[in-house]
C-alpha cells in the first residue's frame, strides 16, 4: 500500500528519481489549442448528432457530448465520492489493492507491471465492472459507505449515455440495428484514475501514449487539464467543458469502421495545483469475440483494410507493443 502515490505524494516536496521520465519522454511546454472543439450537443437532431460524431472521429478520433441527460448533481456526487475514496488512509484501502490484472476489482499505482518498471507514472486507478450491476455491486470498495449507492446510480446514467451513443455511430454507419450489441460490448468496465498534485509536472507523466483497445471510452475529466490527444502531428489539449463527458474512439471501433472512424492516441499529463481524478467508463468487446471490419462497409470499391482478430490476440499484442497506436493498428493490416 505504500506505493500508492495517494499516500504519501502530499510529504514530499521533489519528484522521487523512479518518477523522472527521460527528456524525449516528457510532456512539451507548448501544446496547440484547440481552437474548434469537436462537440455534439445530444438536443439537436439525431442527424446533426450523426454528421457530428462520424466528423469528430474521423478528423480527430473524439468528441465531447454536451446535454446528455445525466445530472450535475449526480456527476458531482460521484466524483466527491470517488475523491473521498482516494483521501482515504492506505490501510482503509487495503483490501482493494492489488497488481492482479485477473482480480475483477482492483486497486493499484502505475501500471500493473510497477515491480519491473524502471520509471513510475504519477497516478493511482481504481478499476472494476459495472454491469450488470447486480452481478458487481459485492466487487466494489464498502467505504466510503455511500460508494455503492452513487457510483451504481452514475454508472447506470452512463450506461444509457454510451449506448446511445454507439447507437447513432451504427446508425451514421449504416450498420444493421444492434450492431454493437452482445459480444462488441460485453464488459462494461469503471475506471478511476487519480492524478496527485505533483511537485514537478515537466518531468512526470500521468499516462503514456497510447490508444484505448477497446470499442469506446466515455470519459468524465472534471475541471482540470491534463488530458492531451495527438492530430495532425501535435498535442492538443482538451479543455474541459462544464458538465461534458469525452468520447474516445477505440482500436476496435476503428477496426469496424474500416478506418472510417480513428482511435484517438493520448496521453495524460500532471499539475502541480490540485488533485485531477477522472472517471472512464469502458465498453469492452468479450475476450473470445473476433472482430473485423462490418461486411456492410466493405466492397469491391472499399475493400477490408484490417484482418479479422479475437478480441483477447488483440490484447496480447496491444501489451506487446505498449499500446502504440500506429505499430499496433499496422499489425492488424491485410497486406495488398
Amino acid at each position: 500500500m505504500a506505493k500508492l502515490v495517494s499516500s504519501w505524494s502530499k510529504d514530499i516536496k521533489s519528484l522521487p528519481e523512479n518518477y523522472v521520465f527521460p527528456p524525449d519522454q516528457r510532456p512539451k511546454e507548448l501544446v496547440a489549442p484547440l481552437y474548434n472543439p469537436p462537440i455534439v450537443d445530444l438536443t439537436k437532431s439525431a442527424d446533426e448528432a450523426r454528421q457530428k460524431i462520424l466528423e469528430a472521429g474521423r478528423d480527430f478520433g473524439f468528441f465531447q457530448v454536451m446535454n446528455h441527460g445525466i445530472s450535475q448533481s449526480l456527476i458531482n456526487e460521484a466524483m466527491d465520492v470517488l475523491k473521498e475514496f482516494f483521501d482515504m488512509p492506505a490501510e482503509v484501502k487495503a483490501s482493494a489493492f492489488t497488481a492482479d490484472s485477473s482480480k475483477r476489482c482492483r486497486l493499484y499505482t502505475s501500471t500493473f507491471q510497477y515491480d519491473t518498471e524502471e520509471v513510475h507514472f504519477w497516478r493511482d486507478n481504481l478499476t472494476h465492472p459495472c454491469h450488470p450491476l447486480e452481478d458487481c455491486l459485492q466487487l466494489w470498495p464498502e467505504k466510503p459507505t455511500r460508494y455503492r449507492d452513487i457510483v451504481g446510480k452514475y454508472s447506470v446514467e452512463v450506461r444509457k449515455l454510451v449506448l446511445k451513443i454507439l447507437d447513432l455511430i451504427c446508425e451514421g454507419l449504416e450498420l444493421e440495428q444492434g450492431y454493437f450489441g452482445d459480444e462488441l460490448s460485453r464488459i462494461h468496465l469503471l475506471s478511476v484514475n487519480h492524478y496527485p498534485r505533483c511537485p514537478d509536472p515537466s518531468l512526470a507523466m500521468g499516462m503514456q501514449r497510447h490508444c484505448d483497445p477497446n470499442v469506446v471510452t466515455i470519459l468524465f475529466q472534471g475541471d482540470t487539464n491534463g488530458l492531451h490527444v495527438f492530430s495532425d502531428g501535435k498535442w492538443i489539449g482538451v479543455e474541459p467543458i462544464p458538465n461534458a463527458f469525452i468520447v474516445i474512439i477505440g482500436c476496435q471501433l476503428q477496426i469496424i469502421s474500416n478506418n472510417k472512424l480513428k482511435s484517438a492516441e493520448h496521453r495524460v499529463v500532471t499539475n502541480s495545483e490540485v488533485d485531477r481524478t477522472t472517471i472512464g467508463y469502458f465498453v469492452i468487446p468479450s475476450y473470445e469475440c473476433f472482430v473485423e471490419p462490418a461486411k456492410t462497409l466493405v466492397d469491391e470499391h472499399n475493400p477490408a483494410i484490417y484482418k479479422a482478430c479475437q478480441y483477447k490476440e488483440f490484447l496480447s499484442t496491444y501489451a506487446n507493443e505498449n499500446g502504440k497506436y500506429e505499430t499496433l493498428m499496422e499489425f492488424y493490416k491485410l497486406q495488398t
